[in-house]
């Protein structure tokens, strides 16, 4: 049994599987697993489909493991597509549909690979699959789920990749040894409403919020690691919902993201913009409160025999050496370091969350082979 990555691309872009909605997409993967001789898992929680799929014995002296999500964001205003985003498409050799960069032709690519090794050349070990239906959404359920399922069942993975799409400009440019952590925080600042004419009378909180978001955004985090660029806190938002020219508002709320490298923790991070806020509050006579959520902790995972494995494959079929970086957003690889080692490598990213989101046909079979070439290379 062969599995044609392109065709198994298409199929499930026509899963509308968008989160949490599993949308057919992970019953199809079960299938073909199911077919190729892997024991298969459904892992739900929460709501949230995943599914993990081993090939080999539980407890294998080796193991090595794929990790991806089959869910994608919304489509948006349908009538801005040219194609239809769960038709799947092929014009002029580019595959459209929502998902067709981020990520289910790297899952397809993975899963093709994986299949077609273990049929072909059945290792001494495991292949182990994780998939997911919650990476694009909150994350609580969905590689988190698979790893606790995994603890409490003895499964392990001696190491992983992650099949995001990493490389900016052409396939095999980039791939990804770590990530940086993000911490959101929202302010809410309490003064007293009343008469612009008066103030006097009133006590404004939108100085305050305005001197708080200054001082943080002005601040020097760091100036970067020797893998890591500088850390970096945006004010993405400042709400009052004040339409009138003579009132003073009671309230005001402010949003910053932070995304940071190892020279922080998350915690450390909110203790500092606590303090921050408790000066600005003893400052201006008002009330400040904050509320946080640490989506993930900076990891690395050192240059080594894993992340030279992966560019060896990368530069046999792509003709370049990747780039070991740790930038861009946050994805589920943080949560698959703390049970392992852990890289990224895949597709180009330019059109993944777009209008018209598609992905490079020939580029999904070449992913594929760089898959292969790594399974065969940790095995031999």
């Amino acid at each position: 049994m062969k599995v044609d990555a392109v065709q198994l691309t298409a199929d499930l872009i026509r899963c509308p599987s968008v989160t949490p909605n599993e949308g057919g997409a992970l019953v199809l993967l079960e299938g073909h697993l199911t077919a190729a001789g892997f024991t298969c898992a459904r892992v739900d929680r929460g709501g949230i489909s995943n599914l993990f799929a081993r090939w080999g014995r539980k407890g294998a002296n080796r193991s090595f493991g794929f990790n991806g999500h089959i869910d994608v964001v919304p489509v948006g205003d349908r009538t801005a597509w040219t194609h239809d985003p769960f038709g799947a498409e092929v014009v002029d050799g580019y595959m459209y549909g929502r998902g067709a960069v981020d990520m289910k032709s790297g899952v397809a690519a993975f899963v093709a690979a994986a299949i077609d090794f273990v049929q072909t050349t059945p290792p001494d070990g495991a292949v182990v699959l994780a998939l997911t239906g919650d990476e694009e959404d909150v994350a609580e359920d969905g590689t988190r789920a698979l790893l606790d399922w995994m603890a409490d069942t003895g499964e392990t993975m001696d190491v992983c990749l992650v099949g995001e799409p990493t490389s900016p400009e052409v396939l095999g440019d980039m791939m990804k040894i770590g990530r940086r952590g993000s911490v959101t925080v929202w302010f809410t600042v309490v003064g007293q409403q009343g008469h612009a004419a008066y103030p006097l009378r009133a006590l404004n909180p939108m100085p305050a919020i305005a001197r708080l978001m200054d001082r943080l955004s002005s601040h020097v985090l760091d100036t970067g690691t020797a893998h890591f660029d500088a850390s970096s806190l945006q004010v993405v938002t400042i709400d009052t919902g004040n339409s009138a020219t003579n009132v003073i508002p009671g309230q005001t709320t402010a949003t910053v993201n932070v995304r940071f490298n190892d020279t922080h923790t998350g915690a450390g991070l909110v203790d500092w913009m606590q303090a921050e806020a408790d000066k600005v509050a003893a400052e201006f006579g008002v009330q400040v409160s904050l509320r946080s959520r640490i989506s993930g902790e900076a990891f690395l995972t050192p240059p080594g025999a894993l992340s030279d494995m992966v560019s060896r494959a990368v530069q046999a079929e792509t003709g370049l050496t990747p780039v070991l970086s740790t930038s861009g957003g946050t994805s589920d690889a943080r949560f698959v370091k703390s049970h392992c080692p852990v890289v990224e490598f895949g597709l180009v990213g330019k059109r993944m969350h777009g209008v018209d989101e598609r992905v490079e046909v020939a580029q999904i079979g070449q992913l594929q082979a760089i898959y292969a070439r790594i399974l065969a290379d940790y095995f031999a």
